[in-house]
């Protein structure tokens, strides 16, 4: 059965990272209020603003199986807002009786009460942000939290009964060594979270730590970053320690115990619907993609005045929803079947990409197996580069 999946967005943090150029900001009180008043009011007129817009016909007969609320730091809306947007949720959407529903903190965010009001709201995965065990790598990028922040919180949420964790890891953060990174990885590994995210380390040109790049100057450790080899190091090496650990890596970034994938996640490598809400937030049913503004006055704006948040929307193409299949779905470590795409769009469509995916194997960076094309193991450090023979072909 078809199945719904919801990202909430809450574009607040505590601090702002020097590397981070997402819409997020500091704030306080006030805003929060105005924004999940926003929310709110979001969810409560959705059927009548997306059949206005042509958009999401089946959306709201599809349950719901798996709910994320990302940001951003989401625990700085404090459980009573939150649980009057669950509720709201509730009231809009059909929900599945099994449902995913992961929410991220930022290590120091929340504490035990706040993790029990969680639970009783649904919510039974947390996804949290430690980017590095080391302190002084998280003072170089302005993260407030510290390494002991990171494991005290883990155990607070296994003590109130949380048994599924999820932690980010960042390879590459400025002063960043081979054995520090190991120590990192050693730390997360320790605490034995369901999941594990590793993210190599990018920087945005538009971010502060971005635009001391491009000057080639010193300020936010800018003369600190590792380079591309020790990135590739790194990653080789998270790789085979999570391995050894027990870890199966079922995404590019992505690694988790048996059973713990994330269901949340894969909607978006297998072109599956979302509903996003909330500002800047993203949807998509498989045939149109859209999104809401992304500044956060101008969202609440909207919506005060019974206007429509979304700002853009496209009709996908047949060729645009098969490009989106390829550089997607072979995100996945398992690929793509072949014989999926033939069935969704034709093997007519589908034939024009096999010269690429023959190329691409020549060069020894995909690999066909028993219907399944996938990325080599020499091709996930490149695989933007692959990703993008896949468009315009």
């Amino acid at each position: 059965m078809e199945t719904l999946g919801l990202y909430i967005q809450v574009p607040f943090c505590a601090s702002k990272c020097s590397f981070c150029n997402f819409s997020s900001r500091v704030e306080r009180g006030e805003v929060y209020y105005r924004y999940c008043r926003a929310l709110a009011e979001e969810i409560d007129r959705l059927p009548d603003d997306y059949r206005r817009a042509g958009l999401a016909a089946n959306a709201f007969d599809l349950p719901v199986n798996s709910v994320y609320i990302g940001g951003g730091t989401p625990s700085l809306l404090g459980s009573d807002r939150i649980a009057r947007l669950v509720e709201a949720l509730h009231y809009r959407f059909l929900f599945a009786p099994k449902v995913e529903f992961t929410m991220e903190v930022t290590p120091r965010s929340a504490g035990k009460d706040f993790f029990e009001r969680g639970m009783a709201l649904g919510i039974n995965r947390l996804s949290f942000g430690a980017q590095s065990f080391n302190d002084s790598e998280l003072r170089s990028v302005g993260r407030l939290h510290s390494g002991d922040d990171t494991r005290s919180m883990v155990q607070t949420a296994r003590g109130v009964g949380i048994t599924n964790i999820s932690l980010d890891l960042i390879a590459g953060l400025p002063h960043q060594t081979e054995a520090l990174w190991k120590a990192s990885l050693e730390s997360a590994i320790a605490l034995r979270p369901e999941h594990m995210s590793v993210y190599l380390f990018e920087i945005d040109e538009k971010s502060r730590l971005g635009r001391e790049v491009l000057r080639h100057g010193t300020r936010y450790h800018s003369d600190a970053i590792p380079d591309d080899d020790f990135m590739a190091d790194a990653y080789d090496q998270a790789r085979d320690l999570l391995r050894e650990a027990g870890y199966i890596q079922y995404e590019i970034s992505n690694f988790a115990l048996p059973g713990f994938e994330s269901v949340h996640n894969r909607k978006y490598w297998q072109l599956k619907p979302y509903v996003g809400l909330g500002a800047g937030a993203h949807s998509s049913d498989g045939l149109f993609r859209w999104e809401n503004a992304t500044a956060v006055e101008d969202y609440e704006r909207r919506l005060e005045h019974r206007g429509s948040p979304i700002t853009d929307q496209q009709r996908l193409s047949p060729r645009a929803q098969l490009e989106e299949f390829f550089f997607l779905g072979l995100r996945q470590i398992d690929g793509i079947k072949l014989a999926e795409a033939s069935r969704r769009w034709g093997p007519e469509r589908v034939d024009r990409w096999v010269p690429k995916i023959k190329s691409l194997e020549h060069e020894g960076l995909l690999v066909r197996q028993n219907g399944n094309v996938r990325l080599t193991e020499k091709a996930l450090l490149v695989s933007n580069e692959v990703f993008q023979e896949f468009i315009g072909v």
